[in-house]
């Protein structure tokens, strides 16, 4: 009996091989479903990619994936171990989201078919760096980036998060091909939101309650559009018409150094910033899945417009929606805030100029 039972046991541990599993497995999926179509499953309609799985761009992934804005989300990285690890980590949150697929490779292929790009690769600037020369180093990075996105995903837009941010994006347009329409920087969006929320706090309301603009270059040459400043369609500048100025004995210009130097505080703080960018890019790219035509002060192709000659990207307020950038908004802009947006553009082309391999 016993070596009956065990000669049993032999012949039950030797059935069960990875074949017969799999046979089993396919035996419980054939009993539980019977298909009704056997045609090929339909390309996602909404796919999202995002390049460089660093905190920031994690960060525009989570904040993408919690507004259930695509029903596929493609991750890219070289790095592959952390691809892959954060890849599995959001996976295993799949039942706590509205998203299909989440996929990553360093190959993209991965990307293919994809709706909307968000671009966060690039390197950091060293100590002692020039910016021309950081930005050349982010450019030989691109030149592998872009033409891979566009041999996957030809029908794409782009939104570009890397920094220096106006300059990538202004590579970007000229490595892509793309019409400047489809090609938009982060920008200012995030700025703006940082001035709403510093303003709305001195006033006692909710960011959103209050209205106003930073554009031009997304860092310390921004432009502040006070002219423009609202709550409720109450212009601030008709109450204190110093406001913003070195004459203003409320100081309220203050508040714009504050958000030029939020990013900087941020960084000594924590080391990075990433969940603020990571939720604008999530709300630049809600307008675009939804085509809300929502305005947005984002980077665009600005060459014509306020008296400006040179391909530069800087931020004016545009109109979002499916297409990319339909439309951007002429605001009525202080003779003061035209010069400002001109130097911004001018500081830009001296570098832009200086590129290699464009």
């Amino acid at each position: 009996m016993l070596a009956s039972r065990g000669t049993q046991m032999e012949l039950i541990t030797d059935s069960v091989l990875p074949g017969h599993l799999l046979h089993i497995m396919a035996s419980v999926l054939e009993k539980l479903i019977t298909s009704v179509s056997s045609g090929p499953a339909q390309p996602p309609t909404n796919k999202v990619t995002v390049v460089g799985v660093g905190q920031v761009g994690m960060a525009c992934a989570v904040s993408i994936l919690l507004k259930d804005l695509c029903d596929e989300l493609a991750l890219v990285d070289v790095i592959e171990d952390k691809l892959k690890g954060e890849m599995m980590d959001l996976q295993h949150g799949s039942l706590f989201l509205k998203t299909h697929k989440i996929t990553a490779d360093k190959d993209y292929a991965v990307t293919a078919n994809s709706r909307i790009v968000v671009v966060t690769a690039g390197v950091r600037q060293q100590e002692g760096e020039s910016r021309l020369n950081l930005v050349q180093r982010n450019v030989n990075i691109f030149k592998h980036i872009i033409p891979q996105i566009i041999k996957y995903s030809p029908n794409c837009t782009l939104v570009v998060v890397s920094n220096p941010v106006d300059i990538m994006t202004y590579v970007t347009w000229k490595l892509s091909g793309l019409p400047k329409h489809r090609v938009i920087g982060s920008g200012t969006n995030l700025d703006s939101a940082r001035f709403r929320y510093i303003m709305a706090e001195k006033l006692g309301i909710h960011a959103s309650s209050f209205n106003g603009y930073i554009l031009g270059e997304h860092g310390d040459s921004s432009v502040p559009v006070w002219s423009g400043a609202n709550v409720a369609g109450v212009n601030l500048q008709k109450l204190n018409p110093a406001i913003g100025t070195d004459q203003d004995h409320e100081n309220w210009k203050d508040v714009h150094k504050m958000v030029v130097d939020s990013a900087y505080e941020v960084i000594k703080l924590k080391g990075y910033t990433n969940w603020a960018i990571g939720m604008s890019v999530a709300d630049l790219t809600e307008s675009l899945v939804k085509n809300l035509s929502r305005v947005h002060p984002v980077s665009t192709m600005i060459k014509g417009m306020y008296g400006i000659n040179d391909e530069v990207y800087l931020s004016l307020p545009c109109v979002l929606n499916s297409s990319g950038v339909t439309s951007v908004i002429n605001m009525t802009l202080t003779e003061g805030e035209v010069g400002q947006l001109r130097k911004s553009a001018e500081t830009l082309w001296k570098i832009q100029k200086d590129l290699k391999d464009l």
